[in-house]
């Protein structure tokens, strides 16, 4: 911009420097012709006069006329101020008052000769004298007598003063010039400082909107085009502004929904290279974005048929859906959803992966089925019993009282066990559904652990099952109390069955802070039985559904096999923790960790 500047203001100072210019010669030119033609008029009249007093007819010799012509010359010298040359017809040089004529060349050939011999008139010409060394007018006029030419009168001025004068009118001309290129530039620079400053500000606002400066705005003036101009660009500006905004906005949308999808989303341009991937499918490949974008999808370290199935995408462009278990970070099984892409027709832009961890589904559905075949089995096993012995009965045995008692005693027993089996189901899938609201309110908790140890007294006292309490008396917390109970009983009745007679079953009740991943405080509760304990191996799986360690010895203790998965999931409904720690013939101890206030 400020070279448009500087060359706006130098077109400026050129235009007005070419025209004082070319005004300053037109008018030297003029005074010049002026000066000359007025010198001109002079010396006609001067040689007209000089014509009147010359006597042209002296005769004599040649060297007579010679030397009556140069005296005449110089006589007249001092009185014209001007050189006077005597020529014959013939263009000899007859006088000259500043020349000795002898030595004069012919004059007969001379442009101002030449022009009074053919028009009769005065003649005149203009040029350097060799002899004066300097710029003359010449001035010549024709001697006739009668029609016949008796020669040329000529007189030859110096043009010394007016070229003195031009050089004068041009030195005026030139500072007058210099003054004029001064105000000029000044004035232009202004004059271009005005044009091109808003024009210089417009550019920077564009520019400032082409590096994504969508703020920039044009406040100069709004007179005029240049006016015009920058308001258009500042009504520009606020368009790219609002479109910029609505699109980091959708930008933005899209960008929070792809990092926040459970599903991995993955996309691969029309080159084959991964252009896009997302949280969850870094988690799911197990490759971040940075090892993965910009790769070819089978030069990125993935499972061969998963690249084969994205290769029969790009082949096929039809979509295609699956699932395939991958190995890598861990185990599991995804659903493969490739789409392709082509936003135009015959216009090829990728594949878009969708990836769905189905892993959870999958088990869900085998547990599913694991559990409805372990309800039948568990079903299975006392009403086989009780049509057993009822058949039994039924064929005869009713005749033997006391075989039949052991009977109906053993058809009661597997009934009472069906129903808590029936019971413990319809319980568990309430408590899995969220069907059962919990009613919270304040527990004193030693008075809550001795009513649940008075509870199970009886059967402890049955094996010499010693039960101790170590509960502080100041401790309360919020839960539901029946709930809290069930927890309770279940984890201290588990203990008395598998703890041998002379045993030791112990409740401790402690408050914690932070144990959970919190800071607030909680309640620590852990039930420690001197039992059988449980295998390592069977720990992972001890809150599942009908799992036993000892299924033989559970059946036999009246279980059902769902009490610890009931009490996993009513610890979960109080929004606390349930571990196990055991280790074989040591006993088992349970670890539960509740809020104190919900």
């Amino acid at each position: 911009m400020h070279q448009f500047r500087a060359r706006l203001t130098l077109i400026f100072i050129t235009l007005i420097g070419a025209s004082v210019l070319i005004a300053g010669l037109f008018m030297a030119q003029m005074l010049k012709n002026s000066h000359i033609e007025a010198l001109q008029t002079s010396m006609e009249r001067e040689l007209r006069v000089i014509l009147v007093t010359l006597d042209w007819t002296a005769g004599g010799s040649d060297e007579e006329q010679v030397r009556y012509f140069n005296e005449q010359a110089n006589r007249l010298r001092s009185s014209a101020d001007a050189r006077i040359t005597y020529i014959r017809a013939d263009g000899k040089v007859l006088g000259d008052s500043d020349h000795d004529p002898v030595d004069m060349e012919n004059h007969f050939s001379r442009e101002e000769v030449v022009e009074a011999r053919e028009s009769g008139q005065a003649g005149t010409d203009i040029r350097y004298s060799t002899t004066l060394r300097q710029n003359m007018l010449y001035v010549a006029i024709p001697v006739t007598q009668g029609d016949q030419l008796q020669g040329y009168l000529r007189l030859a001025m110096s043009l010394a003063e007016v070229e003195a004068a031009i050089r004068q009118l041009w030195l005026v001309l030139l500072i007058g010039l210099l003054a004029v290129f001064i105000i000029a530039g000044l004035i232009s620079y202004r004059v271009a400082l005005g044009l091109t400053r808003p024009i210089e500000q417009i550019t920077k606002v564009a520019g400032q909107i082409t590096n994504m400066n969508y703020q920039a705005r044009f406040h100069g003036r709004k007179q005029g085009e240049v006016g015009q101009l920058g308001q258009a660009i500042n009504r520009m500006a606020d368009s790219l502004q609002l479109q910029m905004n609505r699109i980091l906005e959708d930008e933005n949308r899209l960008k929070s929904v792809l990092e926040n999808m459970i599903s991995g989303v993955m996309m691969i341009d029309r080159d084959g290279k991964i252009a896009l991937l997302n949280r969850s499918a870094e988690d799911i490949l197990g490759f971040s974005a940075k090892e993965l974008l910009g790769k070819k999808f089978d030069e990125a370290k993935q499972q061969f048929e998963f690249t084969q199935l994205i290769q029969e995408c790009i082949e096929s462009k039809e979509l295609i859906r699956d699932e395939m278990i991958f190995y890598y970070p861990s185990e599991r099984i995804l659903e493969i959803n490739l789409i392709p892409m082509s936003p135009a027709e015959d216009q090829w832009a990728g594949v878009l992966v969708v990836l769905h961890d189905i892993t959870a589904m999958r088990r869900l559905e085998r547990m599913r089925s694991e559990f409805v075949a372990n309800v039948s089995h568990e079903l299975k096993t006392p009403i086989a019993a009780v049509k057993g012995f009822a058949e039994t009965l039924l064929a005869g045995a009713l005749n033997d009282k006391e075989t039949a008692k052991s009977f109906l005693q053993i058809i009661f027993d597997e009934s009472e066990r069906l129903n808590r089996l029936i019971g413990d189901i319809l319980e568990l899938s309430k408590i899995e559904s969220k069907r059962i609201p919990l009613q919270f309110s304040p527990v004193h908790l030693q008075t809550f652990i001795e009513n649940c140890l008075n509870v199970v007294n009886s059967e402890a006292a049955k094996k010499s099952i010693e039960l101790e309490m170590r509960v502080d008396d100041d401790l309360y917390m919020e839960a539901d109390e029946d709930r809290l109970r069930q927890i309770l009983i279940n984890l201290l009745s588990n203990g008395i069955n598998y703890t041998p007679e002379g045993g030791k079953v112990k409740v401790k009740v402690e408050a914690t802070t932070g144990s959970m991943g919190l800071d607030k405080e909680q309640i620590r509760m852990t039930i420690t039985d001197t039992g059988m304990g449980i295998p390592k191996k069977d720990l992972p799986r001890i809150f599942e559904r009908f799992y036993r360690v000892d299924k033989a010895r559970s059946r036999s203790s009246g279980g059902t096999g769902l009490g610890l998965s009931i009490v996993k999931h009513l610890v979960e409904l109080h929004k606390g923790t349930i571990r196990v720690e055991s280790e074989v013939g040591m006993g088992s101890k349970f670890i539960i960790e509740l809020p104190v206030i919900h």
